[in-house]
């Protein structure tokens, strides 16, 4: 009972509250998709209770663990591996779903190990750095940095080829702010970023749609994306039914929504309404306002866990903590953007709201990581 003092309520009772709605969001959002497809309409309900409750318990180890142990290089060397194998396992017999063969079956689970290794890039990229900051300055850095670059690279090509086009973007956003911190020239880094989101706009997705566009019904899923993107209702039939029921879903919810359960859209007419597009139900049953409160309470979790970085005297505390604020920022615009048709369609979750096991306990061993870093510095100022 001691150690629930340590605790950061700022970070404990957002992921409370967003989980518990989740669970309550995904029930609505999946009834109908249950019962067409032969099952209860609450098995999603009871799936997601069982992958939060098993969040909670991965959380509690986490807040619990000596964090230095996770700077163990034994342990992050066989994380690696695990990831790589996993990666390639993917590559040679993944199961395909929605055009990514980026799933292991397991019996009634279909884990992700793309949302894992988000985890596993955060922790051992600030180790990395963390352990070669002595020798790191700004004309040494790509001598100092060459090995771990080498290595994000490889990772986010083998989630790319799956193919699986958010996960890798959301890897290298990680990678790309972890690196920053670690001394990169802010100025060269300015020139990357623009360079990359000139190309991706300018040239890299004109060009996938020219070719999906050629004839959408014979190339891959994610190319058909980039159609919708551009063309939603030109598409509203096939390719673009997505981005264009996800409008009018939020159309219809206006500003204090329908009420909860009584969206059309998750009817069969929003596909993955309990995944990618439950931001798209949940402001068509509950309205722009409720929409907002979650964003603002994930956005509560970013900053806190930012805060609790900078507060750090530790590089790697830091550095983890920025890791952990880029995943979720950059996952919930990339939901967002998808949802809304400001990005293409990149098939993340949302988090804590959206369906899924992978993803659910992915956070769960992010924000313990952060919760931990935070009841340190906590004990700390109370003991000294």
């Amino acid at each position: 009972m001691r150690k629930l003092k340590y605790l950061d309520y700022w970070l404990l009772v957002p992921y409370l509250i967003l989980s518990v709605f989740g669970i309550v969001m995904v029930y609505s959002a999946s009834a109908d998709i249950g019962s067409q497809n032969g099952g209860s309409p609450g098995s999603y309900l009871i799936k997601q209770t069982i992958f939060v409750v098993m969040g909670l318990v991965i959380l509690g180890f986490m807040v619990a663990v000596n964090i230095e142990k996770l700077r163990n290089r034994n342990l992050l060397r066989l994380a690696g591996y695990l990831a790589y194998a996993a990666l390639g396992f993917l590559l040679v017999i993944g199961q395909t779903v929605n055009g990514a063969a980026g799933w292991i079956h397991l019996g009634p689970v279909n884990l992700q190990p793309a949302e894992f290794i988000k985890f596993y890039v955060i922790i051992w990229l600030a180790n990395a750095i963390a352990e070669r900051q002595d020798d790191l300055q700004a004309y040494t850095w790509w001598s100092t940095m060459r090995q771990p670059l080498l290595v994000c690279l490889l990772i986010i090509g083998l989630i790319f080829v799956q193919p699986d086009l958010g996960g890798a973007a959301i890897n290298g956003a990680i990678m790309f702010v972890l690196f920053l911190s670690s001394g990169f020239s802010s100025r060269l880094a300015k020139w990357l970023f623009s360079g990359v989101i000139i190309g991706g706009f300018g040239v890299v997705i004109p060009l996938l749609a020219w070719i999906a566009g050629l004839s959408v019904g014979q190339h891959s899923y994610q190319l058909q994306r980039i159609v919708a993107f551009l063309n939603p209702f030109k598409h509203a039939q096939g390719v673009g039914q997505q981005l264009v029921n996800s409008y009018y879903a939020i159309s219809n919810g206006g500003v204090f929504g329908v009420g909860w359960g009584n969206s059309i859209q998750k009817t069969g007419y929003l596909p993955e309404p309990n995944t990618d597009f439950i931001m798209a139900i949940l402001t068509e049953e509950l309205g722009l306002i409720t929409a907002l409160g979650v964003i603002a309470l994930l956005f509560l979790i970013i900053l806190r866990t930012v805060l609790v970085g900078v507060r750090t005297n530790s590089t790697y505390q830091a550095l983890v903590c920025y890791g952990a604020a880029t995943y979720l920022a950059v996952q919930t615009a990339f939901n967002l953007g998808g949802v809304l048709g400001f990005l293409p369609i990149t098939g993340v979750t949302f988090p804590f709201i959206s369906y899924g096991g992978s993803s659910t306990w992915t956070l769960a061993l992010v924000m313990g990581v952060v919760m931990n870093i935070s009841a340190r510095q906590k004990r700390y100022r109370m003991t000294h």
